[in-house]
């Protein structure tokens, strides 16, 4: 039997790569000199496309092969899928959920703690002989007894907030609407007025249209110069501009970020700044993890061409 041609728009590791080859024919467009004329090369002959979640398949790329019918990301969010395009041709999209949300609401929380207590600073505080020369390091805030914000309560925000009631920490989150499944956290629809009660603020929900710079400067204003932004969804979900105005001038009093607009060329303001802890969009980095979702992408694409129901569809 002929092996489905499936075109991969990224790399993937060794154990990800090695089954893929096996089971399917892959052409490589991230090893392509011409990425242009690669896709009029190879795309009439692609019913599949393996891509990533940030790299996704735009309307071009859709377009370039007529044969597509499925598109598996690597990543939960699809926000860089052209929906639209894939949808008006009956092509299939699938992700990989659930497999990835402990372990980025493992990060954001993480974040909290590490940007809170200042322990980057505190290390290197010990590390350069500070500890020796100047003494004690300057106090940090507390996170226990706080109030915690969790804005997009799915899968991932409701794993947060799990974690934050560990801290005894005041829960509230905003959504479409309240959730039977939060009943013991307050809910409220305007992000604004989540903000203003907040102390730390988590934007945990999905990319959309919708929801791009939901976090804009009335948010972070609401926020104010004690309140800190975790941000483990999407770098669109936030006005990084407004963001970074407000860290500079001190409206904002820091961050903790796993995703940036431009990435991983973010914007160098972010690096002269020392109330905001950068991280390099790998709140999903763990062996176990990314080895899942690597598993479900080949799941979703053998279940598709045997004709098979889609274990995670989007579309």
């Amino acid at each position: 039997m002929t092996k489905p041609h499936i075109l991969q728009v990224g790399p993937y590791p060794a154990w990800d790569q090695e089954p893929l080859d096996a089971a399917f024919h892959m052409h490589r467009l991230f090893e392509a000199a011409d990425r242009d004329a690669y896709l009029a090369e190879v795309g009439p002959k692609v019913r599949g496309i393996a891509t990533r979640g940030e790299l996704g398949a735009n309307a071009a790329m859709i377009a370039a092969c007529p044969n597509l019918e499925i598109i598996s990301v690597y990543g939960v969010g699809y926000d860089a899928v052209d929906l639209a395009a894939a949808k008006a041709r009956g092509i299939r999209v699938t992700n990989t959920p659930d497999v990835l949300t402990n372990d980025v609401a493992d990060l954001g929380v993480a974040m909290m703690l590490v940007q809170s207590r200042g322990m980057i600073g505190a290390e290197t505080w010990v590390r350069d002989g500070s500890w020796a020369a100047k003494g004690l390091y300057p106090l940090q805030r507390r996170v226990w007894g706080k109030r915690a914000g969790v804005l997009g309560l799915g899968r991932i925000g409701y794993e947060v907030a799990k974690r934050l009631a560990g801290f005894d920490l005041e829960i509230a989150y905003s959504d479409v609407g309240p959730k039977d499944y939060a009943k013991d956290w307050e809910f409220i629809a305007d992000p604004v007025a989540l903000a203003e009660r907040s102390d730390f603020l988590f934007v945990t929900l999905a990319a959309s249209a919708a929801t791009r710079h939901i976090v804009g400067a009335k948010v972070i204003e609401a926020l104010g110069p004690n309140g800190m932004l975790i941000n483990i969804s999407r770098a669109s979900n936030i006005d990084e501009a407004a963001l970074l105005d407000a860290l500079e001038t001190g409206r904002l009093g820091s961050a903790a970020l796993d995703v940036f607009e431009g990435e991983p060329a973010l914007n160098p303001r972010f690096l002269s700044l020392p109330n905001v802890l950068l991280q390099p969009h790998h709140a999903s980095g763990t062996f176990e993890t990314r080895q899942a979702m690597g598993k479900l992408v080949r799941d979703n694409l053998g279940a598709h061409f045997a004709g098979q129901p889609l274990l995670t569809p989007v579309l």
